[in-house]
């Protein structure tokens, strides 16, 4: 790999970005365990590894760019989730942060059950042999394909988004002589600190059914009232990316309240009630997340405090970690091409990948580390912008971050925590080819999502 220097652009200590100064890190060669997965290390040469495998083998055989996972990482923080909430509660992994069927097994194996949006990620789920019963399925516009599929498959639980689906899922449980487990998702008005687009528990969007104006109380007195459905619970989600454990205690407070009032009218104590996901990650140094067992205390609490203090038995809760078990596990690995200083500003790093591998920058303005990994640099810091090769000037993987000066063509470098919604959100946008998913562990390497092909591309332009 060539390692020319070239004009490296801005290097000063605090560089002005985006309106505020950032530092460059004190060691451009060291990784922030925060944001890596556990077994990824630099070895005395300066070659990043991850499994026990460097990044220059690894590119070397499965090619870049790629999403690389650490397979005992993921096993830990689905263990760690487990083993926080105990047995008396229940850990839906959301499959929506990525899901393959490799990802089904190990769920499988850690004793996690799986949360479901669509007809394709529950044939995924059952095609895995994650048992039906174990399976949530959510979606705010579930078909009617969709739900008898679910039905007829057994899944444990249907969360019911709207009041239409309240008696579309029970007309279709009635009609195949089922009584189908269901929870009512309602909003429950708190905002959580996160992106505008990411936040789900206001009443002004698509998700839920609102507690604040009786909708709530309504929909689960219409669903009590329909045979083919057994109510079991209670679901809110307040977003994602979230660190402030406040807002789910209000949620809390507000989802025991009406279990309360459905108590009262109706002489029934719910056994279940889910407070989501959407618990945040380290993408930066600067992120703290909390560790799952001080999630699991503070939820316990919050529960238990609200439920005593409305004279009801604690009923079972479900959390929905997707982010938080399978972010940190990857990284994705691109090769540098084009570099392109512009002085006083900052230099453009391209690279082989980008806006088609992970759109979330883009999307939600995210922020993500970035580090070159395939050997060490002693050089001086340069403020970068690394983006991809697509026709879109908004194409930016990593918006402002810090690369050695003697950054050259060649080089690989590795955007780490990219093991949720990179994947699952990629597309072929200018044909581009969806990178693989390498699963890595102990020495061994394999691919449990292969890259697509030129192939794969033609074979659905039929015209």
């Amino acid at each position: 790999m060539s390692r020319s220097a070239h004009p490296a652009g801005p290097r000063h200590a605090d560089v002005l970005t985006e309106g505020h100064y950032t530092a460059p890190p004190a060691d451009l060669n060291a990784l922030d365990p925060k944001v890596w997965a556990h077994t990824v290390s630099r070895n005395e040469d300066g070659v990043v590894s991850v499994g026990g495998i460097d990044v220059a083998t690894l590119a070397e055989e499965f090619g870049t760019p790629a999403y690389f996972m650490d397979e005992a990482d993921f096993r830990a923080r689905a263990r760690a989730w487990r083993t926080a909430f105990g047995h008396d509660a229940d850990v839906f992994y959301a499959g929506k942060a990525f899901l393959s069927r490799a990802v089904v097994r190990w769920l499988y194996e850690e004793g996690l059950n799986l949360d479901v949006c669509s007809g394709g990620e529950l044939t995924t789920a059952l095609s895995a042999g994650m048992p039906a019963d174990r399976i949530a399925f959510h979606g705010n516009n579930k078909s009617t394909e969709e739900i008898t599929k679910a039905v007829e498959s057994g899944v444990g639980r249907i969360v019911l988004d709207s009041f239409q689906e309240i008696v579309r899922v029970a007309h279709i449980a009635q009609s195949l002589g089922k009584r189908q487990r269901v929870q009512i998702r309602v909003t429950v008005g708190v905002e959580a600190h996160t992106h505008e687009f990411i936040a789900t528990a206001h009443e002004d969007q698509k998700f839920g059914i609102a507690l604040a104006d009786g909708q709530a109380a309504e929909a689960v007195r219409r669903a009590l009232a329909l045979d083919g459905l057994e109510v079991v619970g209670i679901h809110s989600h307040i977003g994602s990316q979230i660190f402030d454990m406040a807002g789910f205690e209000v949620a809390a407070r507000r989802v025991v309240a009406l279990l309360a009032a459905v108590r009262d009218e109706h002489g029934v104590e719910l056994p279940e009630i889910d407070l989501g996901g959407g618990l945040g990650i380290a993408y930066t140094s600067e992120d703290d997340p909390r560790d799952p067992h001080e999630i699991a205390k503070a939820l316990n609490e919050i529960v238990t405090r609200e439920c005593e203090a409305a004279k009801l038995q604690t009923p079972r809760i479900s959390v929905e970690p997707g982010r938080a078990i399978v972010g940190p596990t990857a990284f994705t690995l691109y090769e540098v091409g084009t570099i392109k200083p512009l002085d006083g500003l900052r230099t453009y790093v391209s690279v082989d990948g980008g806006m088609s591998d992970n759109i979330r920058t883009a999307l939600y303005d995210a922020e993500y580390s970035v580090a070159l990994v395939s050997r060490a640099s002693d050089a001086e810091p340069m403020l970068v912008r690394v983006v991809g090769k697509h026709c879109e000037s908004g194409d930016i993987v990593v918006r402002d971050a810090f690369l050695p000066a003697d950054l050259a063509p060649g080089d690989l470098i590795a955007v780490p925590a990219t093991g949720a919604y990179c994947r699952s959100m990629a597309s072929n946008y200018n044909h581009a080819l969806r990178p693989p998913v390498v699963a890595v562990n102990d020495g061994e390497a394999r691919v449990i999502v292969r890259r697509e092909t030129e192939e794969d591309l033609l074979r659905l332009d039929v015209g």
